[in-house]
């Protein structure tokens, strides 16, 4: 269905042109199921910081000493600190927000890591629309994260719905 560029604008949203809703201060768009295509791609470009890692640490409760104390890490296959998978499992979901937009949820994730990330590399996340099932409202979506040096960290794909009371 279709968003009429006939409604209200709010504190919160704007109308555009293309019949999309752009919600203020949130990275997100309401996009009418039928725009979506196979091949469309967006990408999510994040710098590891340390208080990226801290604070990830902090707020998942994953205060493993391979993230946060570099004398332990040093004694690992990895020579040093590493980030947290599930902190470049985040970019995974800033790059789908980016390609998707909001009232769409995940059924379902299934993700590789393939190389560790390191406090200070740029990760380049990109996700692909590969299938859209019209009937069912659903989109299989593909994404790939590399490091600048062209490195893959992550590989996965997700299952993921339009919530019908979004539009």
């Amino acid at each position: 269905m279709a968003v009429s560029a006939a409604r209200e604008e709010t504190p919160y949203m704007a109308v555009s042109a293309r019949s999309r809703i752009t919600l203020r201060g949130v990275n997100a768009t309401l996009r009418p199921f039928e725009s979506f295509e196979v091949g469309e791609r967006a990408q999510y470009v994040r710098t590891v910081s340390e208080a990226d890692v801290r604070d990830f640490a902090q707020v998942s409760g994953d205060d493993n000493a391979l993230h946060l104390d570099e004398a332990f890490a040093a004694r690992t296959r990895f020579g040093g600190r590493v980030a947290h998978g599930a902190l470049s499992f985040g970019f995974l979901a800033a790059s789908q927000t980016r390609l998707l937009g909001a009232g769409i949820i995940w059924l379902g994730a299934s993700v590789k890591f393939t190389a560790p990330v390191r406090i200070g590399d740029t990760v380049v996340t990109e996700t692909e629309i590969v299938e859209v099932d019209a009937a069912k409202q659903m989109l299989r979506v593909r994404c790939t994260a590399r490091t600048t040096a062209g490195v893959v960290v992550m590989e996965g794909d997700s299952l993921v719905k339009r919530l019908k009371e979004a539009v």
